[in-house]
């Protein structure tokens, strides 16, 4: 099953059931409006929505129309919360290799995380703005799972079982203003703007055997104003599985429906895929080349992100953004210079 939510002029949208390959539409109404009353009663709603979007697939829903992901919100346009993770160390590795730091040993069996903002969230055609290009403007592609209720010490086994939706990612970051916020002690807050989601959610059965392991194994593609940047399998190389990043979370509490986890940056080891963000390129760089080449984002740059099937048909649809910087900002706490 597939679902979106339409800008309606609310905080939280319409939701919408989309057809297999996006290409049709038919609002939720009778069953949920919003994407948050399904996952908070999803053992009822749910098949509803499944014998609709049946319907849908079969061109027999009466009311269908034609799909627009311009028109989307984020499917879960707030969220109660949301933590991303760093699922994949060859990310971190490079990183902290073009810094020469070590990765600690603990990295490899706890995952990074970090608990980011959800009450705004950016729709997938939505414009990214900006105080500042000077703050180091950076796209993350990235995946990520909606889950129901997930019980605090849940093992990665039963955690994996709570995911009920799957989602592609931009999650900005602000490079330059995240070496001043870590030197604090106290992790990202304004290094970490509002994060974008792909316009439809797919629960796991939607990507079949592509699916398994609490892993995508498909490649995530990112184009940067047209030209591809990185072609990375979201599969193989994911250090820490959804069930074990879920896990995570709940190791000290409850995890509630609608709380989305992130996989963080998606990274092989294989260079020749290109990476998907500009900060694992300019890692690259400069254990290369001692010093990195490749500015980040300017205002009018665009980003787009997609997940194609074993069908060749994407699988949530494109984020597709553009950069704006807003006149007149002032880049208040940003570094002189770009970090890697």
């Amino acid at each position: 099953m597939k679902l979106a939510t339409y800008r309606d002029g609310s905080r939280d949208g319409q939701l919408l059931v989309v057809s297999r390959d996006l290409s049709q539409a038919h609002f939720a109404t009778g069953i949920a409006s919003r994407l948050q009353q399904v996952l908070d009663d999803w053992s009822f709603i749910s098949p509803q929505l499944e014998d609709l979007y049946t319907t849908l697939n079969h061109g027999k829903a009466r009311h269908a129309f034609a799909f627009d992901p311009k028109l989307c919100m984020a499917p879960l346009p707030r969220a109660y919360q949301w933590a991303d993770g760093s699922a994949y160390i060859n990310h971190v590795e490079l990183v902290r290799r073009a810094r020469q730091a070590e990765v600690p040993a603990s990295f490899y069996t706890d995952p990074l995380m970090y608990q980011g903002g959800s009450d705004d969230f950016l729709g997938p055609c939505e414009d990214a703005l900006f105080g500042s290009a000077d703050w180091g403007i950076d796209f993350e592609s990235e995946l990520a799972v909606v889950t129901g209720d997930v019980a605090m010490g849940a093992t990665p086994e039963s955690a994996l079982e709570g995911v009920r939706l799957l989602m592609l990612v931009n999650d900005w970051s602000l490079r330059n203003l995240i070496p001043g916020e870590l030197a604090k002690g106290f992790g990202f807050f304004q290094s970490k703007p509002a994060t974008a989601f792909g316009p439809v959610a797919a629960t796991p059965d939607e990507l079949g055997e592509a699916y398994r392991g609490g892993r995508v194994h498909l490649a995530v593609e990112s184009r940067w104003n047209g030209r591809l940047f990185g072609r990375c399998d979201a599969g193989d190389e994911m250090t820490f599985h959804f069930g074990q990043l879920v896990a995570h979370v709940a190791k000290t509490r409850n995890v509630r429906a609608g709380s989305i986890v992130g996989s963080g940056t998606i990274s092989n080891r294989d260079w020749s895929h290109g990476c998907s963000c500009i900060a694992e390129k300019r890692a690259i760089e400069t254990i290369e080349g001692g010093q990195p080449q490749t500015a980040f984002m300017q205002s009018g740059d665009r980003i787009q992100i997609d997940v194609k099937g074993r069908d060749g048909l994407s699988v949530f649809g494109s984020i597709d953004q553009h950069v704006r910087v807003l006149d007149g900002a002032v880049a208040a706490g940003a570094t002189p210079e770009a970090q890697p």
